[in-house]
């Protein structure tokens, strides 16, 4: 089908990137940060696991001024909840929530709209462990908790909101 004419999007139509934290941040062990489900698996020799990554961690200054060069009017990127409750529950990590405030931050300096994914695929393990994962109703209560604490340090820069990647799985 070849096109003689292409309509224009609308303007506020926002053109973007997606990642998730397991597959581009790396520093798996780092600033507090938690084993995830992801961080557990056991990867075949020939294939890298996710521990460096894309070093988005440390890098994330840089990815975003690309997205902008590129012209990315939104960043769809998930939080790592090992980020911020590194034991699924209890103590929130003063370290995670300066990463993600900075890179929201950073986001919003180069006019990029963050678009937050809460879950996507990396379980705190420590949940595997005490409440058997998602088979639990207690592991329900603790993303509760979780998305509470994004919505109350993010919610004032974050204006769309991704519970769940993929829900269907």
């Amino acid at each position: 089908m070849q096109y003689k004419e292409l309509k224009q999007f609308p303007e506020k139509f926002l053109w973007g990137a997606s990642t998730s934290a397991y597959q581009v941040e790396g520093a798996v062990a780092e600033d507090g940060k938690s084993p995830s489900i992801i961080d557990m698996y056991e990867h075949p020799e020939d294939v890298a696991d996710f521990s460096v990554a894309s070093d988005h961690y440390h890098r994330y200054r840089e990815d975003i001024a690309m997205f902008a060069e590129m012209g990315l009017k939104a960043y769809r990127f998930s939080i790592a909840w090992t980020r911020i409750l590194p034991g699924g529950t209890g103590e929130v990590n003063a370290k995670g929530l300066e990463f993600y405030g900075n890179l929201i931050r950073e986001c919003r300096k180069y006019e990029i709209e963050p678009v937050v994914t809460m879950y996507h695929f990396d379980l705190p393990y420590a949940l595997v462990e005490k409440y058997n994962g998602w088979e639990s109703r207690e592991c329900a209560f603790a993303f509760e908790r979780y998305a509470k604490v994004c919505f109350e340090n993010f919610g004032d820069r974050v204006k769309y909101w991704q519970p769940h990647n993929e829900q269907n799985l």
